[in-house]
């Protein structure tokens, strides 16, 4: 299956992906660390990935989409890209937790650095943490796979249980997560420290691999994990002038 992932629940991201069973390929990615550009430069991000692929749409099978939890704004212009290319080029768009595609680069860590348990945390603003708590599994096979235990959900840090904590929100608040992995892990698939990972769709189309060549089938829903109610509000009914 080759895929166009796109991921902006954070920094906006854009991936080809082939799941092929043996070997799952990135054919070409693209991503910044510019949280709130999503909506213009997603579509240019897409044209470019696909001709470093060397891919064009007819030869693509979907469009996978990180559904969040993030914020509105970042979130929505991501959804509504992935959904428009799905439209126009007749494809199906599956969507994924955007949390899930951390939860993969733990999964693919190196045995003597990989926990059992653990909790993918990232930024959620007014101090609080978006995550979720995942396990690592064997297929049956080699392969080894995150599955989600619970979540996602949104608050503080605090709050989280005590395992080892990956992702931006988990740098942030490290003095609240004893078990924040903070230092770099040789071998990981992000060469950074792992309170630095973000989602991204790279890494989002390996972990639609691992349910696809595992006997599952991608998810066709597409709603927006959006975990709190939008700072916008409808205004209310002007007040009446008084005589």
């Amino acid at each position: 299956m080759l895929l166009l992932c796109l991921d902006s629940s954070a920094a906006a991201s854009v991936a080809v992906v082939d799941t092929t069973e043996q070997q799952p390929q990135i054919l070409a990615r693209w991503e910044t660390q510019d949280t709130r550009s999503h909506a213009e430069v997603l579509t240019p991000a897409v044209e470019q990935v696909m001709a470093e692929a060397w891919v064009t749409a007819q030869e693509l099978n979907g469009v996978l989409v990180g559904t969040g939890p993030g914020p509105f704004t970042g979130l929505r212009a991501g959804l509504a890209t992935a959904r428009t290319l799905g439209f126009a080029w007749g494809l199906p768009v599956h969507g994924m937790c955007s949390l899930d595609a951390v939860a993969n680069d733990v999964a693919a860590l190196p045995d003597s650095e990989r926990p059992t348990e653990f909790v993918v945390a990232t930024d959620a603003r007014r101090r609080e943490v978006y995550s979720a708590v995942y396990r690592t599994e064997r297929d049956g096979g080699e392969a080894i796979h995150a599955v989600l235990v619970s979540g996602p959900s949104v608050g503080p840090a605090a709050e989280l249980p005590d395992l080892p904590a990956y992702g931006r929100g988990a740098g942030l608040y490290a003095q609240d997560l004893p078990q924040a992995v903070l230092m770099p892990v040789p071998g990981a698939v992000q060469e950074n420290a792992p309170t630095e990972w973000q989602p991204n769709a790279a890494s989002l189309g390996l972990a639609a691999a691992g349910v696809v060549n595992s006997g599952g089938e991608l998810s066709t829903k597409t709603s927006p994990l959006y975990l709190r109610e939008s700072d916008a509000k409808v205004p209310g009914p002007r007040k009446k002038a008084t005589a």
